[in-house]
């Protein structure tokens, strides 16, 4: 993926940011609020158009095809709250073909969750959990997963880095965004930090932490520390 700049206004939200990652990986995308994470996941998915450069996944920029083979999970719940569990199932069925229904069935009777309950019937926990499930349960070749932990419980948090962990395409790519780094740190094979909308290191999680005898949460806090503060917080 490659794209030049990014910009608001005045202000350069991502400036030559390159990278490439392999099949089969679960990539962490590190950095505090503000550093250009959702910016990137965005661009990425053809919510946004760079204002210089190309944006390329698989050699096309973002556009039908690239939509096919990426399941996304945005930062905030992005379903009509009228709808039940089985519109949405259905939604997903009808939409992607890589969808698969049954398995989406199975995790939310697992879950104990009923496919006629709507969604503002459900708390905010169980909410996260459908919208993973359904971005889980399609065979994507990429997985663009925005802040996926953040505000919920610890125990719907492991639920979600073990449906992460255990759901994907094994022959796609998973990209997680977030400043959580300790709660997924285990699941990681590469990390990228971006720092004021730059790479500024991207490399296998285990290199790292050898290399460095620290946990990539350490790294994170040593490398960002300024930036928590000084305003860029979490």
């Amino acid at each position: 993926m490659h794209t030049s700049e990014e910009s608001y206004g005045k202000d350069t939200a991502l400036n030559d940011v390159t990278f490439s990652v392999g099949t089969g990986r679960i990539v962490g995308l590190l950095g505090p609020n503000g550093s250009g994470k959702t910016t990137l996941i965005k661009l990425m998915n053809g919510l946004l158009q760079p204002t210089e450069g190309e944006v390329k996944i698989k050699g096309k920029a973002p556009g039908i095809d690239s939509k096919s083979i990426i399941s996304y999970l945005p930062d905030k719940m992005y379903f009509a709250d009228w709808m039940k569990v089985s519109d949405l199932l259905d939604f997903f069925s009808d939409f992607y073909k890589d969808f698969d229904r049954g398995r989406a069935e199975k995790m939310c009777d697992a879950l104990g969750i009923s496919r006629e309950m709507k969604m503002k019937k459900l708390s905010k926990g169980n909410k996260e959990k459908v919208q993973l499930v359904l971005v889980m349960c399609r065979k994507a070749q990429l997985y663009l997963l925005d802040e996926p932990i953040a505000g919920v419980d610890p125990a719907a948090r492991d639920f979600i880095l073990d449906t992460i962990l255990n759901n994907y395409n094994e022959e796609g790519t998973v990209l997680i965004s977030t400043h959580l780094i300790a709660d997924i740190e285990k699941i990681m094979d590469e990390v990228i930090f971006i720092k004021n909308g730059s790479i500024i290191k991207h490399a296998l999680a285990d290199d790292l932490r050898e290399e460095s005898g620290k946990s990539i949460d350490m790294m994170f806090g040593e490398m960002f520390h300024a930036d928590v503060y000084q305003g860029g917080g979490f």
